[in-house]
Protein backbone atom coordinates (compact mmCIF):
# COMPACT_ATOMS: atom_id res chain seq x y z
CA UNK A 1 0.00 0.00 0.00
CA UNK A 2 2.81 2.37 0.95
CA UNK A 3 4.56 1.68 -2.36
CA UNK A 4 1.31 2.34 -4.21
CA UNK A 5 0.96 5.74 -2.59
CA UNK A 6 4.58 6.61 -3.37
CA UNK A 7 4.04 5.73 -7.02
CA UNK A 8 1.39 8.44 -7.24
CA UNK A 9 3.46 11.18 -5.59
CA UNK A 10 5.87 13.60 -7.23
CA UNK A 11 8.66 15.76 -5.86
CA UNK A 12 8.65 19.48 -6.55
CA UNK A 13 10.30 20.67 -9.76
CA UNK A 14 13.07 23.24 -9.23
CA UNK A 15 12.15 25.07 -12.45
CA UNK A 16 8.57 25.60 -11.25
CA UNK A 17 9.69 26.89 -7.87
CA UNK A 18 12.28 29.09 -9.54
CA UNK A 19 9.72 30.53 -11.97
CA UNK A 20 7.26 31.73 -9.34
CA UNK A 21 9.76 32.62 -6.65
CA UNK A 22 11.41 34.76 -9.32
CA UNK A 23 8.11 36.55 -9.90
CA UNK A 24 7.65 37.02 -6.17
CA UNK A 25 11.20 38.41 -6.05
CA UNK A 26 10.17 41.06 -8.59
CA UNK A 27 7.22 42.00 -6.41
CA UNK A 28 9.53 42.28 -3.40
CA UNK A 29 11.83 44.54 -5.40
CA UNK A 30 8.85 46.76 -6.23
CA UNK A 31 7.69 46.80 -2.60
CA UNK A 32 11.18 47.65 -1.36
CA UNK A 33 11.20 50.84 -3.41
CA UNK A 34 8.71 52.32 -0.92
CA UNK A 35 11.07 52.31 2.11
CA UNK A 36 13.81 53.44 -0.30
CA UNK A 37 11.74 56.50 -1.17
CA UNK A 38 10.96 57.01 2.54
CA UNK A 39 14.69 57.02 3.38
CA UNK A 40 15.24 59.73 0.76
CA UNK A 41 12.32 61.80 2.05
CA UNK A 42 13.53 61.53 5.66
CA UNK A 43 17.12 62.28 4.63
CA UNK A 44 18.38 59.01 6.13
CA UNK A 45 20.57 58.15 3.18
CA UNK A 46 22.48 55.35 4.91
CA UNK A 47 19.33 53.24 4.48
CA UNK A 48 19.02 54.24 0.82
CA UNK A 49 22.25 52.53 -0.21
CA UNK A 50 21.24 49.27 1.42
CA UNK A 51 17.75 49.27 -0.08
CA UNK A 52 19.21 49.97 -3.53
CA UNK A 53 21.51 46.98 -3.23
CA UNK A 54 18.66 44.73 -2.04
CA UNK A 55 16.48 45.86 -4.96
CA UNK A 56 19.31 45.25 -7.42
CA UNK A 57 19.92 41.77 -6.00
CA UNK A 58 16.21 40.88 -6.23
CA UNK A 59 16.11 42.03 -9.84
CA UNK A 60 19.30 40.19 -10.79
CA UNK A 61 17.91 36.97 -9.37
CA UNK A 62 14.23 37.51 -10.12
CA UNK A 63 14.30 38.58 -13.77
CA UNK A 64 15.99 35.46 -15.24
CA UNK A 65 14.03 33.11 -12.97
CA UNK A 66 10.69 34.72 -13.88
CA UNK A 67 11.43 34.07 -17.56
CA UNK A 68 11.54 30.30 -17.09
CA UNK A 69 8.80 28.42 -19.00
CA UNK A 70 5.39 28.37 -17.37
CA UNK A 71 4.25 24.87 -16.36
CA UNK A 72 0.95 23.43 -17.53
CA UNK A 73 0.11 22.52 -13.96
CA UNK A 74 1.40 23.32 -10.48
CA UNK A 75 1.33 20.48 -7.95
CA UNK A 76 -0.15 21.02 -4.53
CA UNK A 77 3.20 20.58 -2.81
CA UNK A 78 4.74 23.13 -5.20
CA UNK A 79 2.10 25.75 -4.43
CA UNK A 80 2.56 25.24 -0.70
CA UNK A 81 6.36 25.28 -1.00
CA UNK A 82 6.28 28.53 -2.98
CA UNK A 83 4.07 30.14 -0.34
CA UNK A 84 6.24 28.98 2.55
CA UNK A 85 9.51 29.93 0.86
CA UNK A 86 8.15 33.38 0.01
CA UNK A 87 7.53 34.09 3.70
CA UNK A 88 10.87 32.59 4.71
CA UNK A 89 12.98 34.39 2.09
CA UNK A 90 11.27 37.81 2.24
CA UNK A 91 12.48 38.69 5.76
CA UNK A 92 16.01 37.51 4.93
CA UNK A 93 16.32 40.26 2.32
CA UNK A 94 15.26 42.85 4.90
CA UNK A 95 17.81 41.89 7.57
CA UNK A 96 20.72 43.93 6.19
CA UNK A 97 18.76 47.21 5.82
CA UNK A 98 17.33 46.80 9.33
CA UNK A 99 20.80 46.31 10.79
CA UNK A 100 21.55 49.92 9.82
CA UNK A 101 19.36 50.96 12.78
CA UNK A 102 21.93 49.45 15.14
CA UNK A 103 20.43 45.95 15.41
CA UNK A 104 22.39 42.71 15.60
CA UNK A 105 21.81 40.25 12.73
CA UNK A 106 19.62 38.06 14.96
CA UNK A 107 17.51 40.96 16.25
CA UNK A 108 17.17 42.31 12.70
CA UNK A 109 15.98 38.87 11.57
CA UNK A 110 13.50 38.75 14.45
CA UNK A 111 12.09 42.18 13.54
CA UNK A 112 11.84 41.23 9.86
CA UNK A 113 10.08 37.92 10.56
CA UNK A 114 7.76 39.63 13.06
CA UNK A 115 6.95 42.23 10.42
CA UNK A 116 6.28 39.98 7.42
CA UNK A 117 4.17 37.61 9.54
CA UNK A 118 2.22 40.61 10.94
CA UNK A 119 3.04 39.58 14.50
CA UNK A 120 4.48 42.70 16.10
CA UNK A 121 6.68 41.09 18.76
CA UNK A 122 9.96 42.95 19.21
CA UNK A 123 13.22 42.24 20.99
CA UNK A 124 14.13 45.94 21.10
CA UNK A 125 14.30 47.71 24.46
CA UNK A 126 13.17 50.95 22.81
CA UNK A 127 12.07 52.04 19.34
CA UNK A 128 11.70 55.77 19.92
CA UNK A 129 15.42 56.29 19.38
CA UNK A 130 15.33 54.51 16.02
CA UNK A 131 15.39 56.31 12.62
CA UNK A 132 11.97 56.92 11.13
CA UNK A 133 12.89 54.96 8.00
CA UNK A 134 13.29 51.89 10.21
CA UNK A 135 9.92 52.43 11.92
CA UNK A 136 8.16 53.05 8.63
CA UNK A 137 9.81 50.02 7.00
CA UNK A 138 8.59 47.72 9.81
CA UNK A 139 5.04 48.97 9.38
CA UNK A 140 5.27 48.75 5.59
CA UNK A 141 6.49 45.16 5.70
CA UNK A 142 3.58 44.33 8.00
CA UNK A 143 1.22 45.93 5.51
CA UNK A 144 2.26 43.81 2.55
CA UNK A 145 2.75 40.77 4.76
CA UNK A 146 -0.86 41.18 5.88
CA UNK A 147 -2.27 40.97 2.40
CA UNK A 148 0.21 38.26 1.55
CA UNK A 149 3.19 38.36 -0.76
CA UNK A 150 1.71 35.60 -2.88
CA UNK A 151 -1.66 37.36 -3.24
CA UNK A 152 0.16 40.51 -4.35
CA UNK A 153 2.07 38.48 -6.90
CA UNK A 154 -1.12 36.89 -8.20
CA UNK A 155 -2.81 40.29 -8.36
CA UNK A 156 -0.05 42.08 -10.22
CA UNK A 157 1.95 39.56 -12.22
CA UNK A 158 0.49 36.12 -12.72
CA UNK A 159 -1.91 35.28 -15.48
CA UNK A 160 -5.44 33.96 -15.68
CA UNK A 161 -4.76 30.29 -15.21
CA UNK A 162 -4.87 27.47 -12.68
CA UNK A 163 -1.40 28.23 -11.30
CA UNK A 164 -2.51 31.58 -9.96
CA UNK A 165 -5.59 29.99 -8.41
CA UNK A 166 -3.53 27.31 -6.66
CA UNK A 167 -1.13 29.86 -5.22
CA UNK A 168 -3.90 32.16 -3.99
CA UNK A 169 -5.78 29.20 -2.50
CA UNK A 170 -2.89 28.62 -0.10
CA UNK A 171 -3.37 32.03 1.49
CA UNK A 172 -7.11 32.15 1.89
CA UNK A 173 -8.83 32.74 -1.45
CA UNK A 174 -12.35 31.35 -1.45
CA UNK A 175 -12.61 31.25 -5.27
CA UNK A 176 -15.62 33.57 -5.48
CA UNK A 177 -14.05 35.50 -8.33
CA UNK A 178 -14.09 34.34 -11.93
CA UNK A 179 -10.31 33.97 -11.86
CA UNK A 180 -7.73 33.96 -9.11
CA UNK A 181 -6.12 37.09 -10.53
CA UNK A 182 -9.44 38.95 -10.54
CA UNK A 183 -10.12 37.85 -6.98
CA UNK A 184 -6.64 38.88 -5.81
CA UNK A 185 -6.93 42.28 -7.46
CA UNK A 186 -10.30 42.87 -5.84
CA UNK A 187 -8.83 42.05 -2.44
CA UNK A 188 -5.90 44.36 -3.13
CA UNK A 189 -8.30 47.21 -4.00
CA UNK A 190 -10.32 46.58 -0.82
CA UNK A 191 -7.12 46.54 1.22
CA UNK A 192 -5.88 49.78 -0.34
CA UNK A 193 -9.22 51.51 0.24
CA UNK A 194 -9.38 50.44 3.89
CA UNK A 195 -5.79 51.58 4.44
CA UNK A 196 -6.34 54.96 2.79
CA UNK A 197 -9.62 55.59 4.63
CA UNK A 198 -8.06 54.66 7.96
CA UNK A 199 -4.97 56.78 7.37
CA UNK A 200 -6.97 59.89 6.41
CA UNK A 201 -9.33 59.50 9.37
CA UNK A 202 -6.54 58.88 11.90
CA UNK A 203 -4.50 61.78 10.53
CA UNK A 204 -7.52 64.06 10.86
CA UNK A 205 -8.01 62.96 14.47
CA UNK A 206 -4.43 63.07 15.78
CA UNK A 207 -2.96 65.63 13.37
CA UNK A 208 0.36 63.81 12.89
CA UNK A 209 0.74 62.35 9.40
CA UNK A 210 3.86 60.23 9.89
CA UNK A 211 2.58 58.68 13.11
CA UNK A 212 -0.86 58.09 11.59
CA UNK A 213 0.68 56.30 8.60
CA UNK A 214 2.87 54.03 10.73
CA UNK A 215 -0.04 53.14 12.99
CA UNK A 216 -2.56 52.53 10.21
CA UNK A 217 -0.23 50.31 8.16
CA UNK A 218 0.12 48.15 11.28
CA UNK A 219 -3.56 48.31 12.24
CA UNK A 220 -5.17 47.28 8.95
CA UNK A 221 -2.65 44.43 8.60
CA UNK A 222 -3.40 43.41 12.23
CA UNK A 223 0.35 43.70 12.76
CA UNK A 224 0.65 45.88 15.85
CA UNK A 225 4.05 47.54 15.46
CA UNK A 226 4.00 50.98 17.08
CA UNK A 227 6.32 53.98 16.76
CA UNK A 228 5.98 54.36 20.56
CA UNK A 229 7.63 52.18 23.21
CA UNK A 230 4.32 51.88 25.08
CA UNK A 231 2.38 50.83 21.98
CA UNK A 232 -0.76 52.98 22.20
CA UNK A 233 0.95 55.73 24.19
CA UNK A 234 0.13 59.12 22.74
CA UNK A 235 -3.17 57.93 21.27
CA UNK A 236 -6.22 58.63 23.38
CA UNK A 237 -9.93 58.98 22.83
CA UNK A 238 -10.73 59.35 19.15
CA UNK A 239 -7.31 58.26 17.86
CA UNK A 240 -7.35 55.00 19.79
CA UNK A 241 -10.95 54.30 18.76
CA UNK A 242 -10.08 54.78 15.07
CA UNK A 243 -7.09 52.45 15.39
CA UNK A 244 -9.12 49.70 17.07
CA UNK A 245 -11.94 50.10 14.55
CA UNK A 246 -9.60 49.49 11.62
CA UNK A 247 -7.87 46.65 13.46
CA UNK A 248 -11.28 44.99 13.57
CA UNK A 249 -11.82 45.88 9.91
CA UNK A 250 -8.61 44.06 8.96
CA UNK A 251 -9.63 40.92 10.87
CA UNK A 252 -12.83 40.50 8.84
CA UNK A 253 -12.66 38.48 5.59
CA UNK A 254 -11.84 41.00 2.87
CA UNK A 255 -14.28 39.44 0.43
CA UNK A 256 -17.18 40.71 2.57
CA UNK A 257 -16.27 44.31 1.71
CA UNK A 258 -16.54 43.50 -1.98
CA UNK A 259 -19.95 42.02 -1.35
CA UNK A 260 -20.95 45.21 0.41
CA UNK A 261 -19.76 47.16 -2.61
CA UNK A 262 -22.07 45.01 -4.74
CA UNK A 263 -24.91 45.76 -2.30
CA UNK A 264 -25.24 42.19 -1.08
CA UNK A 265 -26.25 43.44 2.35
CA UNK A 266 -28.23 40.39 3.40
CA UNK A 267 -25.37 38.00 2.60
CA UNK A 268 -22.94 40.10 4.62
CA UNK A 269 -25.34 40.58 7.53
CA UNK A 270 -26.01 36.83 7.73
CA UNK A 271 -22.34 35.84 7.47
CA UNK A 272 -21.73 33.58 10.47
CA UNK A 273 -18.01 34.37 10.68
CA UNK A 274 -18.60 38.12 10.74
CA UNK A 275 -21.20 37.86 13.47
CA UNK A 276 -19.01 35.53 15.51
CA UNK A 277 -16.06 37.92 15.17
CA UNK A 278 -18.04 40.93 16.37
CA UNK A 279 -19.58 38.96 19.25
CA UNK A 280 -16.15 37.63 20.27
CA UNK A 281 -14.60 41.11 20.31
CA UNK A 282 -17.48 42.51 22.35
CA UNK A 283 -17.45 39.50 24.65
CA UNK A 284 -13.74 39.63 25.46
CA UNK A 285 -13.90 43.42 25.84
CA UNK A 286 -16.80 43.00 28.29
CA UNK A 287 -15.03 40.28 30.31
CA UNK A 288 -11.81 42.28 30.55
CA UNK A 289 -13.73 45.43 31.51
CA UNK A 290 -15.37 43.57 34.40
CA UNK A 291 -12.01 42.14 35.48
CA UNK A 292 -10.34 45.54 35.39
CA UNK A 293 -13.13 47.13 37.40
CA UNK A 294 -13.42 44.31 39.94
CA UNK A 295 -9.75 43.41 40.27
CA UNK A 296 -8.09 46.82 40.14
CA UNK A 297 -8.77 50.34 41.33
CA UNK A 298 -9.98 51.43 37.87
CA UNK A 299 -13.30 53.18 37.47
CA UNK A 300 -15.77 52.03 34.84
CA UNK A 301 -14.56 54.49 32.19
CA UNK A 302 -10.90 53.51 32.54
CA UNK A 303 -11.78 49.81 32.80
CA UNK A 304 -13.81 50.05 29.60
CA UNK A 305 -10.98 51.88 27.81
CA UNK A 306 -8.39 49.20 28.63
CA UNK A 307 -10.83 46.29 28.36
CA UNK A 308 -11.95 47.29 24.87
CA UNK A 309 -8.39 48.01 23.72
CA UNK A 310 -6.97 44.68 24.87
CA UNK A 311 -10.04 42.60 24.02
CA UNK A 312 -10.22 43.83 20.42
CA UNK A 313 -6.45 43.83 20.03
CA UNK A 314 -6.13 40.21 21.17
CA UNK A 315 -9.13 38.86 19.27
CA UNK A 316 -8.15 40.57 16.02
CA UNK A 317 -4.52 39.51 16.67
CA UNK A 318 -3.37 43.10 16.12
CA UNK A 319 -1.29 43.21 19.28
CA UNK A 320 -1.59 46.85 20.32
CA UNK A 321 -1.49 47.21 24.10
CA UNK A 322 -2.75 50.02 26.31
CA UNK A 323 -0.82 48.92 29.42
CA UNK A 324 1.88 46.50 30.61
CA UNK A 325 0.63 42.93 30.04
CA UNK A 326 3.28 41.49 32.35
CA UNK A 327 1.79 43.39 35.26
CA UNK A 328 -1.65 41.84 34.83
CA UNK A 329 -2.88 38.91 36.91
CA UNK A 330 -3.15 35.28 35.80
CA UNK A 331 -6.85 35.53 34.97
CA UNK A 332 -6.28 38.52 32.69
CA UNK A 333 -3.50 36.72 30.83
CA UNK A 334 -5.57 33.54 30.58
CA UNK A 335 -8.45 35.39 28.94
CA UNK A 336 -6.05 37.04 26.46
CA UNK A 337 -4.45 33.67 25.62
CA UNK A 338 -7.83 32.27 24.58
CA UNK A 339 -8.62 35.32 22.42
CA UNK A 340 -5.18 35.27 20.76
CA UNK A 341 -5.39 31.57 19.95
CA UNK A 342 -8.80 31.84 18.26
CA UNK A 343 -7.96 34.92 16.18
CA UNK A 344 -9.86 36.47 13.28
CA UNK A 345 -11.56 35.45 10.07
CA UNK A 346 -10.33 33.25 7.24
CA UNK A 347 -9.36 35.42 4.28
CA UNK A 348 -8.51 38.35 6.55
CA UNK A 349 -5.15 39.67 7.70
CA UNK A 350 -5.64 38.24 11.21
CA UNK A 351 -3.83 35.28 12.74
CA UNK A 352 -4.82 32.56 15.21
CA UNK A 353 -6.35 29.27 14.11
CA UNK A 354 -9.38 31.34 12.97
CA UNK A 355 -12.80 31.77 14.49
CA UNK A 356 -14.60 29.86 11.71
CA UNK A 357 -12.65 26.72 12.59
CA UNK A 358 -13.68 27.12 16.22
CA UNK A 359 -17.31 27.35 15.11
CA UNK A 360 -16.89 24.14 13.10
CA UNK A 361 -15.37 22.39 16.12
CA UNK A 362 -18.18 23.55 18.41
CA UNK A 363 -20.80 22.43 15.91
CA UNK A 364 -19.20 18.98 15.68
CA UNK A 365 -19.22 18.69 19.46
CA UNK A 366 -22.90 19.66 19.44
CA UNK A 367 -23.65 16.97 16.86
CA UNK A 368 -21.82 14.34 18.92
CA UNK A 369 -23.89 15.24 21.98
CA UNK A 370 -27.15 15.25 20.00
CA UNK A 371 -26.46 11.84 18.46
CA UNK A 372 -26.05 10.33 21.93
CA UNK A 373 -29.78 10.85 22.50
CA UNK A 374 -30.99 10.04 18.96
CA UNK A 375 -32.05 6.70 17.48
CA UNK A 376 -29.20 4.76 15.83
CA UNK A 377 -30.73 5.14 12.37
CA UNK A 378 -31.21 8.91 12.65
CA UNK A 379 -29.02 11.27 10.58
CA UNK A 380 -27.78 14.58 11.96
CA UNK A 381 -25.67 16.59 9.56
CA UNK A 382 -23.45 19.35 10.96
CA UNK A 383 -24.54 22.70 9.56
CA UNK A 384 -23.14 26.19 9.86
CA UNK A 385 -24.80 29.30 8.51
CA UNK A 386 -27.56 27.17 7.01
CA UNK A 387 -25.12 25.05 4.97
CA UNK A 388 -23.92 21.51 5.50
CA UNK A 389 -20.27 21.44 6.57
CA UNK A 390 -18.25 19.51 4.04
CA UNK A 391 -16.33 16.53 5.45
CA UNK A 392 -13.06 17.76 3.97
CA UNK A 393 -13.59 21.20 5.54
CA UNK A 394 -14.24 19.57 8.90
CA UNK A 395 -11.08 17.49 8.73
CA UNK A 396 -9.01 20.47 7.59
CA UNK A 397 -10.34 22.66 10.41
CA UNK A 398 -9.63 20.02 13.05
CA UNK A 399 -6.19 19.36 11.56
CA UNK A 400 -5.18 23.03 11.68
CA UNK A 401 -6.40 23.40 15.28
CA UNK A 402 -4.50 20.24 16.29
CA UNK A 403 -1.28 21.42 14.61
CA UNK A 404 -1.64 24.84 16.25
CA UNK A 405 -1.94 23.21 19.67
CA UNK A 406 1.04 20.91 18.99
CA UNK A 407 3.27 23.81 17.94
CA UNK A 408 2.27 25.78 21.03
CA UNK A 409 2.83 22.77 23.29
CA UNK A 410 6.29 21.94 21.95
CA UNK A 411 7.42 25.58 22.04
CA UNK A 412 6.02 26.02 25.55
CA UNK A 413 7.94 22.97 26.82
CA UNK A 414 11.15 24.42 25.39
CA UNK A 415 10.53 27.69 27.24
CA UNK A 416 9.92 25.71 30.43
CA UNK A 417 13.22 23.89 29.89
CA UNK A 418 14.92 27.29 29.92
CA UNK A 419 13.30 27.99 33.30
CA UNK A 420 10.65 30.57 32.41
CA UNK A 421 7.38 31.13 34.25
CA UNK A 422 4.78 28.68 32.81
CA UNK A 423 1.97 31.18 32.25
CA UNK A 424 4.22 33.89 30.84
CA UNK A 425 5.89 31.35 28.56
CA UNK A 426 2.51 30.07 27.31
CA UNK A 427 1.36 33.64 26.71
CA UNK A 428 4.46 34.42 24.64
CA UNK A 429 4.25 31.25 22.55
CA UNK A 430 0.53 31.67 21.79
CA UNK A 431 1.14 35.31 20.89
CA UNK A 432 3.89 34.33 18.42
CA UNK A 433 2.06 31.36 16.89
CA UNK A 434 -1.16 33.36 16.65
CA UNK A 435 0.84 36.23 15.07
CA UNK A 436 -0.52 38.61 17.70
CA UNK A 437 2.42 40.49 19.21
CA UNK A 438 1.18 41.09 22.75
CA UNK A 439 3.96 40.25 25.21
CA UNK A 440 4.05 39.23 28.85
CA UNK A 441 7.51 40.79 29.03
CA UNK A 442 9.65 37.79 28.08
CA UNK A 443 10.46 38.88 24.54
CA UNK A 444 13.27 41.40 24.76
CA UNK A 445 17.00 41.98 24.30
CA UNK A 446 17.91 39.42 27.01
CA UNK A 447 15.90 36.53 25.56
CA UNK A 448 18.31 33.67 24.69
CA UNK A 449 19.18 33.40 21.00
CA UNK A 450 17.68 29.90 20.80
CA UNK A 451 14.31 31.18 22.01
CA UNK A 452 14.40 34.15 19.63
CA UNK A 453 14.83 31.68 16.77
CA UNK A 454 12.08 29.48 18.21
CA UNK A 455 9.66 32.41 18.26
CA UNK A 456 10.66 33.23 14.67
CA UNK A 457 9.71 29.67 13.71
CA UNK A 458 6.42 29.99 15.62
CA UNK A 459 5.57 33.24 13.82
CA UNK A 460 6.26 31.70 10.42
CA UNK A 461 4.28 28.57 11.25
CA UNK A 462 1.37 30.67 12.44
CA UNK A 463 1.35 32.97 9.42
CA UNK A 464 1.36 30.22 6.80
CA UNK A 465 -0.79 27.94 8.97
CA UNK A 466 1.86 25.29 9.58
CA UNK A 467 1.02 22.92 6.71
CA UNK A 468 2.96 24.83 4.05
CA UNK A 469 6.14 24.90 6.13
CA UNK A 470 5.75 21.21 7.00
CA UNK A 471 5.59 20.48 3.27
CA UNK A 472 8.93 22.26 2.83
CA UNK A 473 10.46 20.16 5.62
CA UNK A 474 8.99 16.89 4.31
CA UNK A 475 11.80 14.95 2.48
CA UNK A 476 9.59 13.45 -0.30
CA UNK A 477 8.77 17.05 -1.29
CA UNK A 478 12.33 17.35 -2.59
CA UNK A 479 13.43 13.79 -3.32
CA UNK A 480 11.64 11.42 -5.69
CA UNK A 481 10.17 11.24 -9.18
CA UNK A 482 9.37 14.48 -10.96
CA UNK A 483 6.95 15.33 -13.73
CA UNK A 484 8.14 17.27 -16.72
CA UNK A 485 7.42 21.00 -16.66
Amino acid sequence: MHEGINSLTYAVRPAVLGKYLGQIGLILALLTTIPLIASLVFGEYEFSDRYLIVIALLLVVGVPLSRLPSPDHVQGNEALAITALAFVLAPLFMVWPMMDAGLSPLDALFEAVSAVTTTGLSTLATVQDKPHTFLFARAWIQWYGGLGIVVLSVALLMGHHITARQLSDTVGSDNLATTARTHARRMLIVYLCLTLAGFVLLWAVIGRGEIALDFMLSAISTGGFSPFDQSLAGLHGGGRAVLLLFSLAGSIPLVLYYRLYNRKWRIVASDVELRAMVIACLGFAFILTLLFHAGTDMGWAQALEHGAALGISAQTTTGFSSLDIGGLGHVFQGVLIVAMAVGGGIGSTAGGFKILRLLILLRLLQIVLRRSSMPSHAVAEPRLGGQVIDREDMLHALFIILLFILVVLVSWLIFLYFGYNPLQALFEVVSATGTVGLSSGLTGPDLPAQLKLLLCADMLLGRIEIVALLVVLYPPTWFGRRKEV
